[in-house]
């Protein structure tokens, strides 16, 4: 075994070397059980990173691309990447900001009510964030006359909350970091975690210092893309470098199990495609699991969730969405329609570059987020246009790749569609709208 920076390496693990240091490994075993007989369940191909988007076209020929495959462990029903990218490389500066959205927003207000209803926090009370990114929801518990406290990793989004009168703290977190925090802020009534579990390779250890933080009374809220709306919703688009981990009930609660934890409550929303939110707890402090959580464990195990054959059916929709989607649009550009794209998230760039579509398909593609204008997005190269260029070239289709705010998206160009315009929704069936 040898140390990397990023973990150790067993012998036989794949690196990609550069004068940085290690960029890219496998991993041989599942990061929550050990087992290390996972079993692949679908390939994505060669992807570059969705996140690293190009400046120029003197770019595009040196973009490195890693492999995106997905496996299956039996043993824990773990879904996950083995292919690691060092989260220096990922998350050190970051072009995604959550509160260009108004459908984040509109989350935002009522996760701040669920967790006050629950909690009942007062003044005196620490609220921390761990991947706060521009401080949008500490923002909403501060207005609460809340403490509140963010940890981000990505320098320019932190400084962003700083700005936006958040006090955040420009570090990865881990136990380490936990340890330090609380030393120098206190314990903490709340720590929420959105959409950050799935991004590290050691949840273990990250849940680890989440709980160390936390006040004994203290709960910590995490939020993840669900598992069996991924499967079911054929959300493959969901599945990139950053998300290294896609979570069940099953392997949140062994997760729990395995740092003292306890889930309190699960609530089951809308965002990103339908999420799991979970409130846990020192074990000590609140017992055993809720008993919802033994019933979706239960349901789970019903809809083939911890059965490999599942996977493998998933597999084939996969290709067949891809089929239907290319044919689609291969169709209407041979009709002479024009075809733009809505949004530049990352997981349009995982759809993109499985499904080839580059800018013979589809002209360009425009975002509300100014990080992005300007850009190019990664793999298939199509430019990042304002969202008014929608209005000024009127293409005849909008392929929607931030599917997940398709509805807040139609809402805000009614114009476009009175001019004629027409929407496409990738899943889970391409479809006109």
């Amino acid at each position: 075994m040898r140390s990397n920076g990023i973990g150790l390496l067993a012998e036989g693990e794949s690196v990609t070397e550069t004068t940085a240091g290690v960029v890219h490994r496998r991993r041989v075993a599942c990061r929550v059980c050990g087992d290390d007989q996972l079993r692949r369940i679908l390939s994505l191909g060669p992807t570059p990173l969705a996140n690293s988007f190009l400046r120029s076209a003197a770019e595009f020929a040196e973009e490195p691309s890693y492999p995106l495959d997905v496996y299956f462990c039996g043993t824990c029903s773990l879904v996950q990447l083995l292919d690691v990218i060092d989260p220096e490389v990922l998350f050190r500066n970051y072009i995604y900001v959550t509160g260009t959205s108004d459908t984040i927003a509109a989350h935002n207000i009522e996760y701040v009510r669920a967790v006050d209803n629950l909690v009942k926090l007062k003044p005196t009370d620490l609220v921390v964030e761990v991947a706060s990114n521009d401080g949008s929801l500490l923002k909403c518990f501060k207005q609460d006359g809340v403490r509140t406290l963010g940890i981000e990793p990505a320098a320019n989004i932190a400084q962003i909350a700083c700005g936006n009168g958040i006090t955040t703290i420009n570090r990865f977190f881990n136990s380490e970091t936990a340890l330090e925090v609380r030393d120098s802020y206190g314990s903490a009534k709340v720590v929420i975690a959105n959409n950050v579990l799935a991004h590290v390779d050691d949840p273990l250890d990250f849940l680890d210092g989440c709980r160390e933080l936390i006040d004994t009374d203290g709960l910590i809220v995490i939020e993840v893309p669900y598992l069996r709306n991924l499967i079911e919703g054929l959300e493959y688009d969901t599945i990139y470098h950053e998300h290294l981990s896609y979570f069940s009930i099953k392997t949140l609660r062994r997760l729990s199990d395995a740092v003292g934890l306890v889930i309190c409550r699960v609530d089951h929303v809308t965002v990103h495609g339908g999420s799991l939110r979970i409130y846990a707890g020192l074990r000590d402090r609140y017992g055993n699991h809720a008993k919802e959580v033994l019933t979706l464990v239960e349901e789970e195990t019903g809809a083939g969730l911890t059965e490999f054959v599942r996977y493998e059916r998933f597999a084939a929709d996969v290709e067949q969405n891809r089929q239907t989607l290319v044919s689609l649009l291969e169709t209407l550009r041979r009709e002479g329609k024009t075809i733009a794209g809505y949004g530049a998230p990352a997981k349009g760039n995982t759809l993109l570059s499985y499904c080839g579509i580059d800018m013979r398909l589809v002209a360009f593609t425009v975002d509300k987020s100014a990080l992005k204008v300007g850009l190019y997005t990664p793999g298939m190269h199509l430019p990042v246009l304002p969202v008014s260029t929608l209005l000024e070239r009127q293409p005849d289709y909008v392929l929607i790749l931030a599917w997940n705010f398709a509805e807040e998206i139609i809402a805000q160009q009614r114009e476009y569609r009175a001019r004629g315009g027409q929407f496409i929704i990738p899943f889970p069936e391409a479809r006109v709208v």
